[in-house]
């Protein structure tokens, strides 16, 4: 099947269906950013919702100075708690160190917690050691979501230091949390993270032990470089 060139993609861009917008979208994925970001652009404030998160995701593949102003105005003032959310996380895709102030304030201040989830996420993805202190303030959260997001991007940030207050997730009672544990200390080489790995790859769920064993071998391969 042929893909669609540029002309069609802004053809179907316009159509009443939500499905062909959708699909429009898509196809841009192939075409570089001065050729998909205008398209983009022209739905980005759709009436249908999936079609605007859509959008905003598409953003977050193409790395360009526009983009990333679009995509924080997007976290900081749209009314939309989705689209924050969305946009926190195409900020993550973006790898862009500028987002690391953006997404601390929208972790801080926004009040809805799948943006603030997006955000903890996005700052993993940036492997910005400095996001520290936000993720050890997420793991006191009361919404596990938060907990296992924060984990998780501590792994990413390789916060060594932290394995001991990740260590108190071990005996948690969410499954989740306990895979997020036992993937993200195979990048926190320590000790008492192997020993952890050890005790978690026994793990009755089998999602947390495979997860704890692949940690594991990846410590041990390390090792031998």
């Amino acid at each position: 099947m042929n893909q669609p060139s540029l002309e069609q993609i802004a053809v179907q861009l316009e159509s009443p269906n939500s499905r062909d917008r959708l699909l429009a979208l898509a196809s841009l994925r192939q075409f570089p950013a001065a050729d998909a970001v205008p398209l983009i652009k022209k739905v980005l404030y759709d009436e249908i919702l999936p079609v605007r998160s859509m959008a905003v995701f598409a953003l977050g593949v193409k790395q360009t100075e526009e983009c990333y102003e679009i995509l924080v105005k997007l976290l900081e003032t749209d009314p939309d708690y989705g689209i924050r959310a969305d946009a926190a996380g195409a900020l993550g895709y973006l790898e862009d160190g500028r987002a690391f102030e953006p997404l601390v304030r929208a972790f801080y201040e926004d009040t809805e917690w799948l943006v603030r989830f997006s955000a903890a996420v996005s700052l993993g993805n940036l492997k910005d050691i400095r996001a520290k202190e936000v993720l050890l303030k997420a793991l006191e959260s009361e919404e596990a979501v938060l907990q296992q997001a924060a984990i998780a991007a501590l792994g990413e940030i390789e916060a060594v230091d932290t394995v001991d207050r990740l260590l108190q997730f071990a005996p948690s009672e969410d499954w989740l949390i306990r895979q997020r544990l036992a993937e993200a200390l195979g990048n926190l080489k320590t000790e008492k993270s192997i020993s952890a790995l050890k005790f978690l790859a026994k793990d009755p769920h089998p999602q947390v032990s495979q997860a704890a064993t692949l940690s594991l071998e990846r410590l041990e391969e390390g090792s031998t470089e």
